[in-house]
């Protein structure tokens, strides 16, 4: 167990001192910040549009943080024969594929906590249709500024990586200011317990689709990978439509039904049309997708176990 935690955790740290980690971080943020001012003049709808805009831009992101991540720390490693170096040593190949998991899922569930804290902030910037709250606004675009000044500060004084810095600078800052908006400030049109359950269950899809990529990372390279992660995407969301409507015949029912059990359903987890009309998400909604995601995970996880098993590394050949 001592070497699936260093896996991990050498995992989890690799992928956030990745720089073009923080860089879809940073452009994710921003997208988010500049949400309200996009939708101002809309009649009333620019509390939809933020929590709308701000809920794809974390899934979106979230997936391409997913993939990178994976391509980086497993395809990577195994195209170079890095792993060998570690294989050399009393670790199984189910260790590795476990460990490198929970790392990448760890890596991309900060990446969406952030985008999420990002998108509170959003909702109290949208004030209403004619106006935002500029001091929310700038204070928001200066907590950016300042994780980014400590990132810098870290990397020429202790010569520690600006990506990973910043991303603590982040990962402090953010969740303060958070808090800062929600005891001091108007409270948005929408509800935050609904807002917040439907931002935990984008985090959730983001796990699922953090552990597909390493399942895929295992045999491809960062394109295909991404290919097939954005394949599985659009399949995902629209898998009511094409797998679980009565076709007629039952043999394609049948195939049907194993499609819609195979791959995961994204309607699921983005409930925005909820949001939108204020209606309220239940507790035990988000306890279920919980249990699914958990179960989904087991499953991909023995899935890239399995794949991993008779992988030729460099040259070896061992099972």
């Amino acid at each position: 167990m001592r070497n699936f935690f260093k896996i991990a955790d050498n995992t989890f740290k690799e992928s956030v001192r990745e720089p073009v980690y923080f860089l879809m971080l940073l452009c994710a943020l921003g997208l988010i910040a500049h949400f309200p001012s996009m939708a101002l003049f809309v009649f009333s709808d620019q509390i939809k549009l933020v929590v709308d805009s701000s809920m794809a831009t974390c899934l979106l992101f979230g997936l391409l943080a997913a993939v990178l991540c994976a391509s980086h720390t497993v395809a990577r490693e195994m195209r170079n024969g890095t792993v060998l170096l570690l294989f050399s040593k009393p670790v199984h190949r189910w260790t590795f594929v476990l460990g490198k998991i929970v790392g990448i899922v760890l890596a991309v569930l900060l990446f969406t906590v952030l985008c999420s804290l990002a998108a509170f902030v959003s909702v109290y910037v949208a004030t209403d249709q004619f106006r935002m709250d500029m001091a929310a606004y700038f204070t928001f675009l200066g907590v950016v500024v300042v994780a980014c000044a400590y990132g810098m500060l870290r990397n020429y004084f202790s010569g520690a990586a600006f990506p990973a810095s910043a991303t603590l600078g982040l990962t402090v800052l953010l969740p303060i200011f958070v808090v800062y908006c929600i005891l001091t400030k108007e409270h948005p049109t929408v509800e935050l317990r609904d807002l917040a359950y439907g931002l935990i269950l984008i985090n959730f899809a983001a796990a699922a689709m953090g552990t597909l990529a390493v399942v895929f990372a295992t045999r491809l390279d960062v394109v295909a990978n991404l290919g097939v992660c954005s394949c599985i995407f659009f399949l995902g969301l629209i898998s009511n439509y094409l797998f679980a409507r009565d076709t007629g015949s039952e043999v394609l029912n049948f195939l049907g039904a194993i499609a819609y059990a195979v791959f995961p359903n994204w309607q699921y987890f983005w409930l925005a049309d909820a949001l939108a009309v204020n209606r309220a998400i239940p507790g035990s909604y988000v306890g279920w997708a919980a249990l699914y995601v958990v179960i989904y995970i087991a499953l991909c996880s023995m899935w890239a176990v399995a794949l991993f098993q008779n992988k030729e590394i460099a040259g070896d050949t061992r099972v």
